[in-house]
């Protein structure tokens, strides 16, 4: 079988690379790779699964007995991957803002290191949204099967590890952290969010939590959830979109949100608040309200007053 014949294709890709290094400002020769591999980040997060939850989550054939030495040489392992990574990030992150040179190895040790301290307290969350979701859903038989197969903890441990990489200054590892979970859940968070502990997304499909949310202890988001931007502000040239902006909502403590629900600007749900499903929301709603679409077709502002929006 003759082969394809791909030169010309391939020197026509060698062209539109060159032009688009070009536009954006590269360097033509970098010295090796210049952005962080997705590939190697989703060993790192299979990894950090492990040391987080070896028995459940780590080898099949581990046992209690080698579970601190298991826990040991993972991380290890992963922790020098993901320097790796981060020196990437920082170098690539350096060349875009023109930023003058820095000791980029001890930075990313350093972050690292607080990283790797973080991870008992990570692990803590992870473990009240397991009781969470256990607690408020029937259908769950234990903490375990939670683990193991639910999408909404998994992508929580997705989100766990990543805020902490996006609040230590590694925001382009902690999206790709992030954006693995969403293919595989369809579960999108930024990992900006900041999430307090017993979150449950139940069934999850279709979740959206936009950069600047906060969302309280104890607050359930069930599927096809929103909480998005209302508007997006361009700077003076009008065209480019202002950047870090407070413009998602605010979700207090114990909140539940039913499927379908969009919740947009920077509104606040007040504390112990239902929002029911298929709710369309720009306003904020008072602590213990209780919001559907038939009190908002029949009285128009019982959502309470208009909150701070973007």
């Amino acid at each position: 079988m003759s082969g394809f014949e791909v030169n010309e294709v391939v020197l026509a890709l060698q062209r539109t690379r060159i032009e688009w290094r070009d536009s954006q400002g590269r360097a033509r020769e970098p010295a090796g790779r210049e952005f962080p591999s997705r590939n190697a980040l989703a060993g790192v997060v299979e990894c950090l699964k492990g040391v987080l939850f070896p028995l459940r989550l780590g080898p099949s054939d581990l046992r209690h007995e080698s579970e601190d030495f298991y826990v040991a040489r993972t991380l290890d392992s992963a922790l020098h991957t993901l320097l790796d990574q981060a020196l990437l990030e920082l170098r690539y992150t350096a060349r875009r803002t023109l930023a003058p040179a820095a000791d980029s190895d001890q930075s990313a040790r350093a972050l690292l290191r607080d990283f790797a301290a973080g991870l008992p307290a990570i692990r803590r969350l992870l473990d009240s949204d397991a009781v969470a979701a256990y607690e408020g859903d029937p259908a769950a038989h234990s903490v375990d099967e939670v683990l193991l197969c639910y999408p909404g903890l998994l992508a929580m441990i997705h989100h766990r590890l990543a805020h902490r990489l996006y609040t230590l200054g590694l925001p382009l590892l902690a999206r790709i952290i992030s954006e693995l979970a969403h293919g595989q859940t369809g579960i999108d968070i930024h990992p900006g969010a900041t999430i307090g502990p017993r979150f449950f997304i139940d069934h999850g499909t279709g979740v959206v939590i936009g950069e600047t949310a906060v969302i309280g202890q104890g607050v359930r988001l069930y599927q096809n959830v929103t909480l998005g931007a209302k508007r997006f502000p361009t700077e003076a040239d009008g065209t480019t979109l202002k950047k870090g902006l407070p413009r998602h909502p605010i979700v207090e403590d114990d909140v539940v949100v039913y499927a379908g629900a969009t919740i947009l600007g920077r509104v606040t749900i007040g504390r112990g608040a239902v929002i029911g499903g298929n709710v369309w929301l720009t306003d904020s709603v008072p602590a213990g309200a209780s919001v559907t679409q038939a009190t908002l077709q029949n009285a128009p502002h019982a959502a309470g007053p208009t909150g701070p929006r973007d």
